[in-house]
């Protein structure tokens, strides 16, 4: 099928029907806050989707930014040649349809649904409504660990959907581009607490709040 003809979002029905299909590679995007105290790797271990893979949003990225204390970095955008080791890792190669879900409903697997698309592989859709709604509609989870056969991915960079921190710091002059930030209205307005330790509060400069969660539905579609 035409990547302009395949869907961007699914849902369960149409996933449970085509879960066979050699081309369909699921993956499982879950990722959670730090201060959640929950482990998205082990949850994914103890019930997944059949034959779906774990892509570890804090793995699947720059390797050069650091992790810790109060200056780290984490999950910032991996190198084209490290996103195609992690993903051919995991068995997706560059002709398969890519279906990206996560335990939440729609949070994290819309950034490795990003992620997919800014190197080059428009063949990528989200489960709507997650792992909740695959459940919802009766479907089983396993917890029978994955068998997966390496692939060949390409990279193919989009520098377009990407901005750099000096990109952003001319935007603040030029306003040429309109900045959305998708937090919670606490943390935009900065009289809630940031989860990461020693982040300061508030926002960019010039930018307008769209909280994510309110563009889902009641059950997380």
């Amino acid at each position: 099928m035409d990547s302009a003809a395949l869907p961007s979002v699914i849902n369960a029905d149409w996933l449970a029907a085509r879960l066979e299909e050699p081309g369909i590679k699921v993956l499982d995007a879950s990722w959670m806050m730090p201060q959640s105290g929950r482990d998205a790797r082990a949850e994914h271990a103890a019930g997944h989707i059949p034959g779906a893979r774990f892509f570890d949003i804090d793995l699947i990225a720059d390797e050069r930014s650091d992790r810790t204390g109060e200056t780290g970095l984490p999950h910032m955008m991996p190198s084209p040649e490290r996103f195609a080791e992690a993903v051919g890792a995991l068995g997706v190669g560059n002709e398969d349809f890519v279906i990206l879900y996560d335990v939440h409903g729609l949070m994290s697997a819309a950034r490795a649904w990003w992620m997919f698309r800014v190197f080059g592989h428009d063949r990528v859709a989200i489960l709507d409504g997650g792992l909740p709604a695959w459940k919802r509609a009766g479907y089983p989870v396993t917890a029978e660990p994955t068998t997966v056969a390496p692939a060949r991915f390409q990279a193919r960079f989009r520098p377009e959907l990407v901005r750099s921190v000096e990109e952003m710091r001319d935007n603040l002059d030029s306003r040429r581009d309109q900045v959305l930030d998708a937090r919670s209205p606490g943390r935009f307005k900065g009289d809630e607490a940031e989860p990461w330790p020693g982040r300061r509060a508030g926002h960019i400069p010039g930018s307008l709040n769209l909280p994510y969660e309110t563009l889902y539905r009641p059950d997380g579609t």
